[in-house]
């Protein structure tokens, strides 16, 4: 499988606009900044339910946390956030956000050459790894797995296929896996995998920036009106949230190409990772 070149994955970042909608890849669907917050909306529900628990006197670790909706969601409800971006545009958007917030540190660098000097309850990636080849996101956990506190957690988003690895290139690269890959890489980091939670709001907008590309691939750019049709999709989605997501299955139909899941990790105590 070829490797990512994570010189034009930053750059493809250094250029990208610090919208609700560029960080979710769902520019140019036509969708109102709606579409974003409702989709944030609701994975902030289930990302909830799968921290329960956890102690609110923690520090948390937001790696690659882009425009800082993260970052502020867990500043509001722990002691302490360090948040790392490489991108200067996502940096400076999240600086605008969070730096109200005193319990938020900031770091404008590279996810990988981060070295963790303090111990967290919470490390959340949120869809940092589909951006890195399969060697670096094991080196990355393993080198987080010492810094979460006993009992602590590594939170992952991460968009996903139905079966192995699926390689977007050119001016935009990610190594999109399956959930089976996942689990096998997390296995080979020390890793226990307590929940896989399908984060159905991503499936549902997911969705419609499937159906409004196959429009642009059909319609004479003259004729593809996507204001109208990007708001009309986005709501005839979310008056049909939750249950529309159930469709295509019930139809046999394999839709959306892309889904996405969070995954709930905590170090396997049984395991002898070097």
């Amino acid at each position: 499988m070829p490797d990512l070149d994570y010189g034009t994955v930053s750059r493809y970042w250094d250029e990208a606009g610090p919208s609700i909608l560029g960080p979710y890849m769902m520019d140019g669907f036509g969708f109102p900044a709606a579409a974003g917050r409702f989709r944030f909306r609701g994975e902030c529900k289930l990302v909830k339910q799968l921290i329960d628990g956890s102690d609110e006197e923690g520090n948390v670790l937001d790696l690659g946390s882009g425009i800082g909706c993260w970052t502020e969601y867990f500043a509001q409800r722990f002691a302490h956030v360090v948040a790392v971006e490489a991108s200067t545009p996502l940096f400076e958007a999240m600086q605008r956000r969070c730096t109200p917030l005193g319990s938020v540190k900031m770091i404008h660098g590279d996810v990988m050459l981060f070295e963790p000097d303090e111990r967290y309850e919470v490390i959340f990636l949120g869809g940092m790894l589909m951006y890195l080849n399969e060697d670096d996101v094991i080196g990355l956990l393993r080198k987080l797995v010492p810094s979460l506190r006993p009992g602590g957690i590594i939170l992952c988003r991460e968009t996903t296929v139905l079966k192995g690895d699926l390689i977007r290139d050119g001016e935009y690269q990610a190594v999109y896996r399956s959930v089976e890959n996942y689990q096998r890489i997390f296995s080979e980091c020390g890793l226990s995998v307590v929940e896989v939670r399908m984060n159905l709001p991503y499936v549902v907008m997911q969705m419609g920036c499937e159906f409004v590309k196959k429009w642009k691939a059909t319609v004479p750019t003259r004729m593809q009106l996507l204001a109208f049709v990007g708001r009309l999709v986005y709501w005839s989605l979310r008056l049909g949230y939750p249950w529309i997501a159930q469709v295509p299955r019930t139809l046999g139909l394999a839709f959306p190409e892309l889904t996405n899941h969070f995954f709930l990790l905590q170090p396997d105590l049984s395991s002898h990772v070097r």
